[in-house]
């Protein structure tokens, strides 16, 4: 599974990513944006000390000082950005800390039972924002997705396997603007004709795939009549859409001579 490690530093959130089919990106400050909830404090100037929403516009407005905008810095240069005003205007050599007490929002969409928008509040897990979502729904496929944007302004995706999300998604926290993306799995066909019980379509999820002896056992399996070492799998070939048609030996393969046959959507399984 993908992995992202992500480290929370007392004046400010510092990403850095990872993935299997990326190398790590480069370490990179958190940027305040439009929502951000900031938590203000002037040692020397106790009447600057304020908890302010960051407006759409990027800006704060801070008693004394004013409207300043804020949007696209790291809280370590809003800290200087605020010392140099306050130096210029009031007090020299102060001690100005910012804390970011709540983030923006984080999208989820696809396969969860309240797709919506969600408020970062403080740290919060990918784990969280799904439970907030509702869960996963039954139409899930077994892996889903963050996309990102990196300090580079490429897009970044993280993939996370759902066997791996209750052991390893609390450890995944996630940034302002992300989008945790949960495919609905489709549901596909193959088809049988023959001597089954119940011939027609057989119907199952995409992710889940399906063998020969899964689809046969689906259809109420064999009838008495049945030539089980005749059966063949009709199938279009993707590249030049020609019929190929794959020859199989049931018998062969319940008794464990040969491998079962995983079938591709769109199979016909002729039983004679």
């Amino acid at each position: 599974m993908a992995v992202l490690a992500l480290m929370m530093l007392a004046v400010g959130p510092r990403i850095a990513i990872s993935t299997q089919d990326n190398p790590p990106l480069q370490v990179y400050d958190y940027h305040i944006g439009p929502k951000d909830l900031l938590e203000i404090t002037v040692f020397e100037l106790k009447e600057l000390n304020q908890t302010v929403r960051v407006a759409e516009d990027g800006s704060i407005t801070l008693t004394l000082l004013g409207r300043v905008e804020v949007s696209g810095l790291t809280t370590q240069e809003l800290e200087k950005k605020l010392a140099v005003m306050l130096d210029q205007q009031y007090t020299k050599g102060a001690h100005v800390t910012v804390f970011i007490k709540e983030y923006q929002k984080v999208s989820v969409i696809g396969a969860v039972s309240r797709p919506g928008m969600y408020e970062l509040v403080g740290p919060t897990t990918l784990l969280q924002v799904i439970a907030q979502a509702g869960g996963l729904t039954p139409q899930a496929m077994n892996e889903l997705y963050v996309y990102r944007q990196g300090p580079d302004g490429q897009q970044v995706r993280i993939s996370v396997k759902l066997d791996d999300l209750m052991a390893n998604g609390s450890r995944i926290e996630l940034l302002p603007k992300d989008v945790v993306a949960v495919p609905v799995d489709q549901p596909v066909s193959v088809y049988i004709y023959g001597q089954v019980r119940t011939p027609g379509a057989v119907t199952y999820l995409s992710s889940k795939k399906i063998t020969l002896l899964q689809a046969i056992a689906q259809a109420g399996g064999t009838t008495e009549w049945a030539r089980k070492s005749r059966i063949v799998i009709k199938r279009k070939d993707k590249k030049t859409g020609r019929e190929m048609q794959i020859p199989i030996n049931l018998k062969k393969i319940i008794s464990n001579k040969i491998a079962d046959i995983v079938l591709e959507e769109g199979d016909v399984i002729i039983v004679p």
